[in-house]
């Protein structure tokens, strides 16, 4: 297949310890904006081009919940339009994100492809990669308002 039958990775769902806190974190740090709420245990965002789905995990298993010890998902990025973006992303992340229950992972760092991220931690440990990468980056999308 030369051709993919699809139109990219363009959603993402994450089961969540606290949906509040969650929510707080990606509203905010994000700035994702809700487009469907269908119960008080679901909620789901956009930016415009993608959608992140948050799940509470049911009552019932919370109380049994682990959090691992080491996650199967090394981590989830989104993209910038230049390094400049990132380090403005980092400035306005790294003072408020503790207050919303994340963590900064690893500072901006130029890598060998000539990239630059940083990596930074929601409330539930999940890592998301603030990236400008070269070939990416270049590339327009354009928002259709298909869902």
């Amino acid at each position: 297949m030369t051709v993919p039958l699809h139109r990219g990775l363009r959603h993402l769902a994450l089961r969540v310890t606290n949906l509040a806190r969650s929510r707080a974190f990606y509203e905010q740090l994000l700035s994702m904006k809700v487009v469907w709420e269908p119960d008080a245990e679901n909620v789901y965002f956009s930016s415009g081009t993608d959608n992140l789905a948050l799940h509470q995990i049911a009552q019932g298993e919370l109380a049994a919940y682990q959090r691992p010890t080491a996650q199967l998902l090394d981590h989830v990025g989104v993209i910038l339009d230049s390094p400049q973006d990132v380090d403005r992303m980092f400035q306005a992340v790294e003072p408020v994100i503790a207050r919303l229950g994340g963590a900064i992972a690893k500072p901006p760092k130029q890598h060998r492809d000539g990239s630059y991220s940083f990596y930074f931690s929601d409330p539930d440990g999940n890592v998301i990669q603030a990236l400008y990468e070269p070939k990416i980056s270049k590339l327009k999308w354009e928002v259709t308002g298909d869902r």
